[in-house]
């Protein structure tokens, strides 16, 4: 296992460097960088960006050669591009990613700044789908073709059908916004006051503010894992070896959590990394905007548009990095569920 281990946490680093390469060079062919925009604002033309990085184009905009060369000191893009790819992979192993162009603050600090925002939607709306989908998933495959099973089913379907964005806005609406219920707060993680509260009122009040939020993210997450858990079960149900426990006099109690849900667990184990990582990267944007969360989502959202370099770099950094250190946690995760799994031979 150890051997495992090492060579897993070995292969993160190219990894990690073959995915900032491949963007890092896709990123600097697209045009529209923080250059052309620096341009664009001193032309007082917006933020087109739709500028070339030659010298020659900067000139028939008005703008002398000193000027130009002090816009591409500013942003780095004095360097060639070989050297300002190697001076980035160099100063990423060491976790230093520079500073934001437009924010003027060292990016570990906004992905520090912005990182609690996003890991409290993900990992609760993650544990809150598990914590419904798994129970309810089982007691579907118990009772296939019944009225409870057809029923759950349908409103899983609906739910999985309506956007996240949707949902979040009804829940405003009827809890939110006075109109019904004023019973949650529109905005922020927390309220104003709270570092003058007490611990359990810092609790009380994180809670209350992240209600609707997670809700409004998991929604669209239940459908799936519900359905795969009742499918994983169902196969093992049908299963020799479940006949045979029967046959030995085995209660249903007994057959399912000593012999069906190790086995049926693995497969929803193994989704665990991507249903994470999900949350935090592909619901999360919207949901903070709509509830005024200042999270990694909005951030990337944000830098992606102004083409702030370092923080798209960091952020895509840090986010795979999280991926394949929660995917390894993931296959830890398998032994302890089923110790018949070895890794050694891997």
């Amino acid at each position: 296992m150890r051997r495992y281990i090492l060579k897993r946490l070995l292969l993160i680093i190219p990894t990690l460097i073959g995915i900032m390469t491949l963007n890092f060079f896709i990123i600097q062919a697209t045009p529209g960088g923080p250059v052309e925009q620096m341009i664009a604002r001193l032309e007082g033309i917006g933020a087109q960006g739709e500028v070339s990085h030659s010298s020659s184009v900067y000139k028939n905009q008005g703008l002398d050669e000193a000027m130009i060369a002090k816009i591409n000191a500013l942003y780095g893009f004095d360097k060639p591009l070989a050297t300002r790819y190697f001076l980035m992979i160099k100063n990423y192993l060491c976790f230093e990613f520079g500073d934001s162009f437009y924010k003027n603050t060292p990016v570990v600090n906004l992905l520090l700044e912005k990182l609690p925002v996003s890991i409290s939607l993900g990992l609760w709306s993650t544990l809150l789908i598990y914590l419904i989908s798994i129970p309810l998933g089982i007691r579907k495959a118990l009772k296939d073709g019944s009225t409870f099973d057809s029923i759950t089913s349908t409103f899983i379907i609906i739910g999985n059908a309506i956007p996240i964005f949707l949902f979040a806005l009804i829940l405003i609406i009827f809890f939110a916004s006075g109109t019904y219920f004023n019973l949650f707060p529109l905005r922020g993680i927390v309220g104003d006051n709270f570092e003058s509260l007490s611990l359990f009122g810092k609790i009380k009040d994180y809670f209350w503010h992240i209600t609707l939020p997670v809700i409004s993210l998991s929604i669209g997450g239940f459908a799936t894992l519900t359905l795969l858990s009742k499918n994983s079960f169902l196969e093992e149900i049908h299963k020799q070896y479940v006949k045979l426990a029967f046959a030995k006099g085995l209660n249903e109690s007994q057959v399912l959590y000593r012999h069906i849900f190790r086995n049926a667990m693995l497969i929803i184990i193994a989704s665990i990394p991507s249903a994470l990582l999900g949350m935090l990267l592909s619901g999360s944007l919207l949901i903070e905007i709509i509830f005024s969360l200042d999270g990694l989502g909005l951030l990337g959202y944000e830098s992606i548009i102004t083409r702030d370099y370092p923080v798209i770099f960091g952020s895509l950094y840090l986010f795979t990095l999280l991926g394949l250190i929660i995917t390894l946690m993931s296959d830890l995760l398998y032994t302890l569920i089923d110790p018949r799994i070895n890794f050694q031979q891997a």
